[in-house]
């Protein structure tokens, strides 16, 4: 089950990390807020994908620089990818580093201005 999996359980402790963050179940996935502002859904087998993944707000720019770069890791996930979220495949051992630098970015777009100052320090 999707709750108690293993990369879903290590996705939560990273998100944890960031201010003014919360979790609620959105088209029968966790899915991650900053504020009132989604920036990161889970997905295990997405309609029979077969991918354990999540799906993070970027930029279009962004989303096709890093599927070029990496497509091993990246992917333009359905329905929101057109508005330039990016998709990071969790499957195997994940470089957890990369996917923390992709849930802040995508964080980052969407948190109130008094997180992001939290967030760094001042």
């Amino acid at each position: 089950m999707a709750k108690d999996h293993p990369k879903l359980v290590k996705l939560r402790k990273l998100i944890a990390r960031l201010p003014e963050t919360s979790e609620k179940l959105s088209h029968g996935s966790p899915t991650f807020w900053g504020g009132k502002k989604t920036f990161a859904t889970f997905h295990l087998d997405h309609h029979g994908d077969g991918r354990v993944a999540v799906w993070v707000k970027s930029t279009l720019d962004a989303q096709d620089m890093l599927v070029q770069a990496a497509p091993e890791v990246f992917f333009v996930p359905p329905y929101v990818g057109p508005s330039g979220w990016v998709g990071v495949n969790l499957a195997g051992k994940p470089d957890w580093k990369v996917v923390e630098e992709t849930l802040v970015d995508g964080y980052r777009m969407v948190a109130p201005k008094r997180a992001l100052k939290q967030l760094d320090g001042e």
